[in-house]
C-alpha cells in the first residue's frame, strides 16, 4: 500500500514558510520520500500500517493550505509511468516484505 501526499501551501510570510518546512520535515521524520516538489509517498506493508501513516500525516496538518492524501496499492503503483523529459524513469524501489507462510 503506498500514501501519497501532495501539498500547496502558502509560503508568503516567515510564518508560512516554517508551518511548510515543518510539515514537510513531519513527513521525512515519517518516513516518507520527495517523489516530486509537494508531492511525498510512503510504502507501507498493510492497509492497516498506511492507516497509521494517514493519521500522522492528518495530525501534522499545517493551519494553512490544501493538502491531499491518498492510498493506492502496489500493483496500482507500479501502473504509474514515469517521465524526465521524453526519458522514461524508474519508479522508487520498494522494501521486499519478509513472508513468513
Amino acid at each position: 500500500m503506498w500514501t501519497l501526499v501532495m501539498y500547496d501551501l502558502p509560503t508568503e510570510t516567515k510564518k508560512e514558510r516554517k508551518a511548510a518546512a515543518t510539515f514537510r520535515k513531519e513527513l521525512l521524520n515519517d518516513g516518507f520520500s520527495m517523489f516530486q516538489f509537494s508531492m511525498y509517498v510512503r510504502h507501507s506493508a498493510s492497509s492497516e500500517n498506511a492507516e497509521v501513516h494517514k493519521r500522522r500525516v492528518k495530525a501534522a496538518l499545517p493551519e494553512l493550505g490544501k493538502v491531499g492524501i491518498l492510498q493506492i496499492t502496489d500493483k496500482q503503483f507500479a501502473q504509474m509511468e514515469i517521465y524526465y523529459g521524453a526519458k522514461p524513469q524508474q519508479l522508487p524501489q520498494v522494501a521486499q516484505q519478509l513472508e513468513m507462510f
